[in-house]
């Protein structure tokens, strides 16, 4: 087959002549070379990457059997089918991506506000976020003209108590060290740069001064599912109803009696018209956001002996986003993602006067799963009076417009789980990120993909936060979540 390198070369050469041969009566007298490559090119064509815009029905064929099944298409799922095709090529892996809702109506990946920042506590965080601005940079290399999510550059500000100072300083020298860039401010300093702010019971701040920002979440979601189907990624619209167990005596599991062990390699798929299918698979990924825990007891996990004893700790949680109007004169437009030590955050969003902002509730007073309905209640009683205490211009703001959505909220220690099952050999896991998993999903896509196809991570080691950690009790808690 002509090398890729020469197919610039090959376009060039047919295209230049521009010949009516029907007109010229020289078909029969054409070129032997020339008609070489005329061949060679309808080839190159014939094998070149499908393009689901040109050819959709190449996604409808119910795939029976694939080396990888990705239980989730949501950012994260789409993360991780984009990067094993990529790192494989298009024939390397058969991968479909099962999904229940195409419409992703309740999607974290559209209700995401879509910060980007550094300023977490763990360096698996930080290094992730840097990453995510590193992909988000280079997005027209790899999805070209397509490849834009808005980005909005600004910066990141978390503010601290006098309690909570001394924190604050070391996590910003971690980031620093790590790569980001960083600036920590007195009150006074604060004060100056913000006159807006109440620094009254502030101590210090950490500022960001590059990559960080907000993006569209949902034109990131789209760019790597589309990006994951031109590379031969298959998109299933169905719901996980339930695994095949199959007694494997070929494999040893600490804790089960040799020959009693009981694998997964099938589930079985209810499609939107009420039918039951199954789909094989080699391995499998529970990339389903907040579904993952209970899909996970699908798979005995939490509900058996041994390893299987201990559950996915990933549940649904319900969060609140507002955005609201100031009568008087705001924050301008150097108003940065500012994140209050009480919980409270903020940011501008357009050039209008209008911001958008939230707090996460504390753990007695989460709110109930079962009504998304955004009511201005929660605005009133716990998010409006911290909010205007840290800027007075706030009294007197309107409510434009508000939405809820969950997170898939891993409440063991609140960041993401990423990583093998330590009993199931073939099941990987990717979710759990409680809320800042937009952010670091295409770093997370990656190591997954490392792991699959490279049998450890590559670039940054996620080992920390893998399965394991849950079975010798170790939390590692990320302070920096809002």
């Amino acid at each position: 087959m002509l090398p890729a390198k020469f197919l610039p070369l090959l376009r060039g050469t047919i295209s230049s002549r521009n010949i009516h041969k029907s007109a010229l009566n020289l078909e029969k007298y054409e070129n032997p070379f020339l008609r070489t490559l005329k061949v060679l090119r309808d080839d190159l064509r014939a094998i070149r990457r499908p393009n689901v815009d040109e050819n959709p029905n190449l996604m409808n064929i119910f795939p029976s059997y694939v080396d990888v099944l990705v239980i989730g298409g949501g950012v994260m799922g789409s993360s991780v089918a984009y990067w094993l095709k990529e790192k494989s090529g298009l024939n390397g892996v058969k991968l479909a991506v099962l999904e229940k809702d195409p419409t992703y109506a309740n999607s974290t990946s559209i209700l995401s506000m879509g910060g980007l920042r550094q300023q977490f506590s763990l360096p698996e965080n930080i290094q992730m976020s840097l990453y995510g601005a590193e992909f988000i940079r280079t997005l027209k290399d790899r999805f070209g003209r397509e490849g834009d999510v808005s980005f909005t550059p600004s910066s990141c500000l978390t503010l601290a108590s006098e309690i909570g100072a001394s924190q604050l300083v070391d996590t910003a020298r971690l980031q620093k060290e790590l790569g980001a860039l960083n600036v920590i401010l007195s009150a006074n300093q604060l004060k100056e740069r913000f006159p807006w702010m109440n620094v009254n019971d502030i101590e210090a701040g950490c500022l960001g001064l590059e990559m960080e920002g907000w993006f569209d979440s949902w034109a990131l979601f789209c760019l790597l599912k589309k990006g994951a189907m031109n590379l031969g990624a298959q998109y299933v619209t169905g719901e996980l109803n339930d695994f095949v167990f199959t007694n494997r005596h070929d494999i040893e599991v600490e804790g089960v009696q040799p020959g009693n062990y009981e694998g997964i390699d099938e589930v079985i798929v209810k499609l939107p018209d009420g039918q039951m299918k199954s789909i094989h698979f080699s391995i499998c990924v529970l990339a389903c956001g907040t579904d993952t825990g209970d899909v996970a007891k699908l798979a005995r996990i939490g509900k058996g002996e041994g390893l299987l004893s201990i559950p996915l700790p990933i549940e649904k949680r319900k969060r609140y986003v507002y955005n609201f109007s100031c009568q008087d004169e705001g924050p301008g437009l150097n108003t940065p993602l500012t994140m209050d030590y009480t919980g409270v955050y903020f940011r501008r969003d357009g050039l209008g006067g209008t911001y958008v902002g939230g707090l996460s509730p504390l753990p007695e007073e989460e709110l109930k799963t079962d009504d998304l309905d955004a009511n201005n209640k929660y605005f009133d009683e716990k998010f409006f009076s911290i909010l205007a205490h840290r800027v007075p211009a706030f009294k007197g703001v309107k409510v434009r417009n508000k939405w809820s959505g969950l997170y898939d909220y891993n409440y063991y220690d609140e960041n993401g789980i990423v990583g093998p099952h330590p009993y199931y050999h073939n099941m990987y896991i990717a979710a759990g990120f409680s809320g800042h998993g937009i952010q670091q999903a295409p770093a997370v896509g990656r190591a997954i993909a490392e792991l699959i196809l490279d049998g450890d991570f590559q670039t940054i080691s996620l080992n920390r936060l893998g399965f394991d950690r849950l079975i010798v009790d170790k939390p590692i808690r990320e302070i920096c979540i809002v």
